[in-house]
């Protein structure tokens, strides 16, 4: 018969093997997530290469837009201060020699108006 060190001896041997087994179990899941990460970040980093290139080339064709349209912005104003100094100029032509022929149209509407009330009394004048 078994003494009861031989006993505790035999139950610690059992425990330890139990233990054993467990982390070998613990340790070939482990390995089997880590091969498994590996290949995921593998895979991920043959994809995003790509996806890379295409982002710079996007980016490069995006600045070479923004040239195009910086360029069409500054002549576009170039033209809008052509057209505000052509309006100015127009303005000024016209304007000046408009107003005075205006005025000569109103001179002489009144002089005529003076010349006929003058005339004909009674006629042409307001009560």
């Amino acid at each position: 018969m078994l003494t009861a060190g031989e006993v505790a001896g035999l139950i610690a041997a059992t425990g330890w093997i139990v233990l054993v087994c467990v982390l070998v179990m613990v340790l070939v899941r482990l390995t089997r997530l880590l091969s498994e990460t590996t290949k995921a970040v593998s895979d991920l980093s043959s994809r995003v290469a790509p996806l890379l290139d295409d982002v710079s080339v996007t980016v490069n064709e995006t600045n070479r837009q923004l040239v195009a349209v910086e360029a069409i912005t500054k002549d576009v104003k170039q033209i809008s201060g052509h057209a505000a100094k052509l309006s100015a100029v127009t303005q000024t032509i016209f304007t000046g020699p408009l107003i005075k022929v205006s005025s000569l149209g109103y001179g002489v509407r009144r002089a005529i108006e003076a010349r006929r009330t003058r005339r004909t009394p009674g006629i042409g004048r307001r009560p």
